[in-house]
């Protein structure tokens, strides 16, 4: 009789852990390579985000900052920002959910 009963299925767990944390961690990487690109205004902003939530670009047309009218323009920046952000978080949920869930997430 094992003097120390289920240490081999702890084992097997402890290697499917690592395995998962790996993927985990490839998952990840791989995201912040990815972008996502959101407009505003009928494009007069975009704003481009990764995967990982950084910023890489933002566009603002000419015409709507000859404007003038600085309230409009924050209010399409901030617009365009919440929208790549939100996909943003939706592309990691997408590609990180099921990884995540069988780590007991």
């Amino acid at each position: 009789m094992d003097k120390m009963p289920g240490l081999g299925d702890m084992a097997g767990m402890l290697k499917q852990l690592k395995q998962m944390q790996s993927d985990l961690a490839k998952a990840q990487k791989e995201l912040a390579k990815e972008t996502v690109t959101a407009e505003a205004g009928k494009g007069a902003v975009k704003v481009t985000v990764t995967g990982d939530q950084r910023v890489t670009d933002v566009q603002i047309d000419a015409a709507l900052v000859a404007s003038g009218d600085a309230e409009r323009l924050s209010e399409l920046i901030q617009e365009a920002f919440n929208i790549a952000l939100e996909d943003s978080r939706e592309m990691a949920k997408k590609r990180l959910g099921p990884l995540a869930s069988g780590l007991g997430g």
